[in-house]
């Protein structure tokens, strides 16, 4: 609980792995799938109240498993069809967490999710009311037309690249949901369109998505260093 109020978790485990060829989140890594190890870094949290993972049909026997070996009793994990689109499994998740005020939304497909990046974020929501994970652009970026020529350059000062868990009053993500059928790449992008406030908080390099093979070869090499930071 935060604030006295429960706490869910979803873990978006839906996706299609089209650009990687094969199913990234039940690749192995280490000896578990991928979305084992972001589920494990959950599972410890004991700011949590409820977990549910949202997958996809094919899926959902295995997730129901890799559940039940672990999640602890007390977060009543679930496992839940997802939908086409990430909005959609995010809808079925927050279905299943109805009794919680609170909800973090983590991508299966960024396995090192540390305890302490939960922390900030259980910390930030509070009185922010929507916050996302996010890291300072290091890179020099430009807005780029069409055609490849330069727009603008904006000041990267003012550029974060986003990461998750992102982190929500419930109530507030499901009007973000419900205002609009459009898609987005995340949640917080809803409730910005709705005129809401997202804060950021201080992500963790560590916290890159696996999209291309090459990713998960990265995160296979980045094991030694992680075996031991709360990422298990």
């Amino acid at each position: 609980m935060i604030g006295g109020d429960p706490v869910g978790a979803i873990l978006v485990a839906a996706g299609r792995s089209t650009r990687m060829g094969f199913d990234k989140l039940w690749a192995d890594l280490g000896g578990r799938p991928v979305l084992a190890w972001s589920l494990s870094a959950l599972a410890r949290c004991p700011a949590l109240d409820r977990l549910v993972v949202v997958t996809s049909e094919d899926r959902l026997d295995e997730a129901w498993k890799l559940v039940g070996r672990t999640v602890p009793a007390r977060l009543r994990g679930r496992a839940v069809l997802g939908g086409d689109r990430r909005r959609d499994s995010v809808a079925a998740g927050l279905d299943a967490l109805t009794e919680c005020t609170w909800v973090l939304v983590h991508d299966a497909a960024r396995p090192f999710l540390s305890e302490a990046v939960i922390a900030r974020g259980l910390d930030e929501v509070l009185t922010a009311g929507a916050c996302v994970a996010a890291l300072p652009a290091r890179d020099t970026i430009k807005r780029v037309r069409p055609d490849r020529t330069v727009a603008e350059t904006p000041a990267r000062e003012e550029l974060w690249t986003v990461q998750t868990p992102q982190l929500f009053r419930r109530d507030l993500v499901q009007v973000a949901l419900a205002a609009t059928d459009e898609d987005a790449t995340d949640e917080a992008a809803l409730v910005e369109r709705i005129g809401g406030t997202v804060r950021v908080f201080e992500g963790d390099v560590k916290g890159f998505k696996i999209t291309t093979p090459e990713d998960l070869e990265i995160a296979r090499a980045l094991l030694p260093r992680t075996s031991g930071s709360g990422a298990r």
